[in-house]
């Protein structure tokens, strides 16, 4: 019934103040802004099951509970001070038509209520319990009310049609309050005149007799567009309607179609026989002219009266949906109860309450301004809703309403955001700080839902769209990231690596393996579905930026193939393995001592199994590990093993406030094959390129790079040095080159050798291959070449650089082609990183730096 209460009341107002041409204009913008959004709630009603809460439960259940429950409270705002609106009106009305005229006794006439803000105050009050005892009852008497109510509005719009056209001209004296008294100025009806029309055309706007205040476009606009909010009001009663999906649409386009008619009928007619005097300042002149009066009056009250009830009901309505879902925790629990018959008391009267409060601004079109532009706020964010619900293209969205398309959502957010800072710029900047402190509340606060983000859908669809864009083929060396695959057995050993890792991805993909030593065949069900939970409890808990990747094998070396095959999709595929190494070092419990969990009560089991006991066989063999590695070598993947990163402290070594700050060390030089010394090979640009990722990383910024280049005596140390330094210049890399000699270490290499150095090597000795292109099958036999006395010798080496640092980079020789020697590999290698603390070893096989722009 709010659809039919402007018309009678404020379409005087409007065509008075803005002339019929702007008038026209006015009603034309508003029906555009209010007929699109119709056509988006339309869509969102037919798309399934609508419960309690009308275009709250549209937007929450579309957009997701943080802009629902933003929506709803502002929603609820609207529609409350809707309600005051209303009830201010009428008691403007009723006190024009009863109240004393100022320097008159009472009792004079039928003007026998006394005019102050506090009378006024009072009558609004009562009028307001008045719509408090119906919306009480329940929505059936509500229904039966406003029906009644319809056909007396329905009467006294033929009435007034007829007046137009039966009443004779007629001088009206109108009576204007002042501070000393009252003044008179006469209005006139004319009839049908040429000449009262052309008077009418243009735009007159004036002061308003009720605020004082000078009217202007937007002014106007915002009182006018407030009787046109009443064609949301069915969908607030979504959830006391039988048949929302088919009520809905068909109410509500009708309800704007016949208003829209009825506003610019009655906007002619007004134009055509009333003088702008009149029209300016009575607000009540349909009764002056009317052939029934009595009945004028009735309809305006009834009609408004409605009005004033249907906010409110769709206030309690907005306010138990918002309860219901418990978006604001215990803060709406109250709201939440209801009568036997299921009508929400609580949420009526609590919305009682807050109309109350807003009766005690007084000033109709003070308000007006503020419920305007948070309808409006409203009307954008339904259309917002149904076009993500759109652009989504999900498959379950398929409405029976089929006359909207995206352009008409747009149309509708484009009319509403103009219009809202149209009417007032500094409530809609105020309106949407208000809803971005709420959106920002209820992200943090609010619990999660299961009504589905449309976030996630539009998600899918933008990067499935980017993905195919994302052309391999069009790679190129100076935009390469890492793409890390680290395979985690159980994470309650890893978490330190895990978040090691997310350091060193820059921005890349990241993903968590694992493999599940089970056969499928002899299973009822997948077991891994159970444990994606845990594993994603466990990225959001470690709060780094990674994926998981779970899969069944029947052996860890066939399970890492399958997620070097399968991982990622077109071009966001790994490029880099990293795995935990192998030795005999017992598992520690590092989850139970991060400080994710340690900060909060949650317990530490996430549905991992406990760690493996030290005297529990490994599930892996130092044959199938080395394997591992050398699968991915020739499967062009760079490898990265991280040794004992679980004892890295990185909070204590980065925040420490002592002097000299923590360090990185780098040794691009293969210490494995002394003979080949090294640095501007794949591998070694490859390891510098990690060591500068990881100092690039915003809490590893404050470590420095140190770079060792291992020289011997004669080889022109400084010539070397002063290369080495106009490569890290060519690569922008800024790290402290440090020459170390290792002639030392070296002479027990050659002492093992027949010979002196390029001699023939020992009978049965593999002889030394050249570096081989990349993509070569077999390997150069690196462990034949050097001995244990060796290898300590070279770990004591890097030992002995201080201060010690946080984190070393060591250089990864590849496995040897001969399987039988990857047991003797393996343990040259935790030779070589016995006692270094956290140490990463790294084989690069893909170009990743560039020297170009």
């Amino acid at each position: 019934m709010g659809t039919l209460a402007s018309p009678l009341s404020s379409s005087g107002f409007v065509v008075g103040h803005a002339g019929l041409y702007q008038a026209l204009a006015m009603f034309a913008v508003a029906y555009f802004i209010i007929g699109m959004t119709v056509l988006s709630v339309c869509a969102i009603a037919t798309n399934g099951a609508l419960d309690a809460g009308g275009a709250y439960y549209m937007i929450s259940r579309a957009l997701g509970p943080e802009f629902g429950g933003s929506i709803g409270i502002m929603f609820f705002l609207a529609n409350v001070c809707g309600s005051a609106l209303y009830v201010l009106g009428l008691v403007e009305a009723v006190v024009d038509s009863f109240g004393i005229p100022p320097g008159q006794k009472a009792g004079t006439g039928v003007h026998v209520l006394p005019q102050s803000y506090w009378y006024e105050l009072l009558y609004g009050t009562m009028l307001l319990a008045l719509c408090l005892l119906v919306c009480l009852v329940g929505a059936s008497i509500y229904a039966k009310a406003t029906f009644l109510i319809f056909l007396i509005v329905v009467g006294v719009l033929g009435t007034i049609l007829v007046s137009f056209f039966a009443t004779r001209p007629i001088g009206v004296p109108i009576r204007l309050p002042q501070l000393n008294g009252s003044e008179i100025e006469n209005g006139s009806f004319t009839g049908f005149s040429l000449a009262t029309l052309r008077d009418n055309l243009g735009g007159g706007y004036g002061v308003d007799y009720t605020t004082g205040q000078m009217m202007s476009f937007s002014s106007v606009f915002a009182v006018m567009f407030n009787g046109c909010t009443g064609i949301m009001a069915g969908s607030n009663m979504s959830g006391d309607l039988k048949r929302p999906s088919y009520s809905i649409p068909r109410g509500t386009i009708s309800a704007v179609l016949f208003t829209y008619l009825v506003y610019n009928l009655l906007a002619f007619l007004m134009c055509a026989t009333c003088n702008r005097t009149l029209l300016q300042k009575d607000y009540g002149f349909l009764r002056d002219i009317s052939i029934f009066p009595p009945l004028v009056t009735v309809g305006i009250y009834a009609a408004t009266l409605s009005a004033a009830m249907s906010n409110l009901i769709g206030a309690s309505r907005i306010l138990y949906a918002l309860a219901r879902d418990d978006l604001f925790g215990r803060a709406l629990t109250l709201a939440k109860k209801t009568s036997a018959s299921g009508n929400p008391v609580m949420a009526v009267i609590l919305s009682w309450l807050v109309v109350q409060l807003v009766l005690f601004s007084g000033k109709l079109n003070t308000i007006a301004g503020v419920v305007t532009t948070f309808f409006l706020l409203v009307y954008a964010t339904v259309n917002l809703a149904c076009l993500a619900l759109e652009w989504a293209s999900a498959p379950n969205f398929r409405p029976t309403f089929r006359y909207f398309t995206w352009h008409t959502c747009l149309l509708g957010i484009a009319g509403c955001c103009v219009m809202m800072f149209l009417i007032s710029p500094v409530s809609a900047s105020a309106s949407l700080g208000f809803l971005l402190v709420l959106l920002l509340a209820l992200h943090y606060l609010s619990p999660s839902s299961t009504w589905g983000y449309i976030s996630q859908a539009l998600i899918f669809h933008q990067v499935r769209k980017y993905l195919l864009m994302l052309d391999v083929r069009k790679d190129h060396v100076k935009f390469w990231r890492p793409q890390m695959l680290l395979m985690v057995q159980n994470p309650r050993g890893s978490a330190r690596l895990i978040d090691f890792v997310n350091d060193l991805k820059k921005s890349g993909l990241y993903v968590l393996g694992h493999v599940e030593l089970q056969d499928l065949d002899t299973l009822p069900s997948d077991p891994l579905q159970p444990q994606q939970d845990s594993w994603l409890s466990l990225v959001d808990k470690l709060n780094v930026k990674a994926f998981v990747s779970l899969t069944l094998a029947p052996s860890v070396r066939h399970g890492v193939r399958q997620l070097l095959f399968t991982s990622g999709l077109g071009g966001m595929r790994p490029n880099t393995l990293v795995l935990g190494f192998y030795d005999d070092t017992a598992p520690q419990d590092s989850l139970a001592r991060h400080p994710a969990f340690t900060s909060t009560r949650d317990e530490v089991p996430l549905g991992f199994p406990p760690l493996r006991a030290p005297t529990t066989p490994k599930l892996l063999s130092a044959r199938e590990y080395v394997g591992i590695v050398a699968d991915a070598l020739k499967m062009l993947r760079n490898v990265l093993l991280a040794r004992q990163l679980e004892s890295l402290d990185k909070a204590w070594e980065l925040r420490r406030a002592a002097s000299p700050p923590p360090a990185v060390h780098v040794w691009p030089v293969n210490l494995l094959r002394p003979d080949s010394a090294r640095y501007a090979d794949t591998c070694s640009l490859f390891l510098l390129q990690m060591a500068c990722v990881l100092n690039m990383a915003r809490v590893w910024r404050r470590a420095r790079l140190r770079l060792f280049l291992c020289v011997e005596a004669g080889a022109m140390p400084h010539a070397q040095e002063e290369k080495l330094r106009q490569l890290l210049k060519d690569l922008r890399i800024q790290a402290q080159i440090q020459l170390v000699p290792w002639d030392a270490v070296t002479r027990l290499h050659w002492q093992t050798r027949r010979g002196p150095p390029g001699g023939p090597a020992p009978t049965g000795m593999v002889e030394e291959e050249e570096e081989e292109e990349e993509g070569a099958v077999n390997f150069p036999a690196n462990t034949t070449q050097v001995s244990d006395e060796y290898v300590c010798a070279a770990n004591k080496l890097v030992l002995e650089q201080s201060p010690a640092p946080a984190v070393r980079f060591l250089y990864l020789p590849r496995p040897p082609a001969d399987t039988s020697l990857y047991p003797l590999y393996l343990h040259q290698l935790e030779l070589l990183t016995r006692g270094l603390g956290p140490t990463v070893l790294v084989h690069g096989v893909s170009a990743v730096t560039s020297t170009q722009l």
